[in-house]
């Protein structure tokens, strides 16, 4: 007896978020299709009743993954805030706090698949490259919402590119060395932390509600 339509929808989204998990942790080419199903929930024969390819899968999980990133920056930075806080001091609190460089499975999408991005064919690619995109006009808006006005506190997209790179890399080189020196990891957090708030955050006006 065959699965209804929508549990076939169900069935085809345990896959991709079981995948997402995997992928973060070990890497698109760390994971082969028994395993990843099998976290799943299913056979390895059932994987192509769902996706034609592995490369096709990792790309649904791109799409999927920055989508979501995308959903919860813009959920954050619409979260309650205190009277004379700052919302773009909070992501860069939270980001390089060391309970996010720890959730490799839940965290950042851009930090835990960028590495392998590049090895994904086109249509991967591009998931990623959109999302990207939309993660920077949320951010640029960001900024110019919290910064201080004037022609000594200009913002743009080109400084909201460089503060999200600037995290994104503090967090990847951070996550790397964690294992073998922690105190190192905690130092490039920091370092970086200190850096992003004195050139983006510390001439902030008070936060808008």
């Amino acid at each position: 007896m065959g699965v209804s339509k929508q549990k076939a929808v169900e069935n085809r989204q345990a896959i991709i978020e079981a995948s997402e998990r995997l992928f973060r942790a070990h890497g698109i080419d760390g994971v082969g299709l028994s395993a990843l199903m099998k976290a799943a929930g299913f056979t390895q024969g059932g994987f192509y009743n769902h996706f034609a390819s592995k490369e096709a899968l990792a790309a649904e999980v791109v799409a999927t993954a920055m989508d979501k990133a995308n959903r919860d920056l813009k959920e954050a930075i619409a979260a309650p805030i205190a009277s004379g806080g700052n919302r773009l001091r909070r992501q860069v609190d939270f980001y390089l706090s060391g309970t996010h460089c720890s959730d490799i499975e839940h965290g950042c999408a851009i930090a835990g698949l960028t590495a392998d991005v590049r090895r994904l064919g086109h249509e991967a690619q591009a998931h990623f490259a959109s999302g990207l995109q939309t993660m920077f006009d949320t951010l640029t808006a960001l900024m110019e919402d919290q910064r201080a006005s004037g022609p000594d506190a200009p913002t743009s997209r080109r400084e909201a590119i460089a503060f999200y790179c600037e995290m994104v890399g503090a967090l990847i080189l951070a996550r790397a060395v964690a294992s073998a020196d922690p105190a190192f990891g905690q130092e490039i957090r920091e370092a970086s932390r200190e850096t992003l708030l004195k050139a983006f955050a510390l001439d902030a006006t008070e936060a808008k509600r």
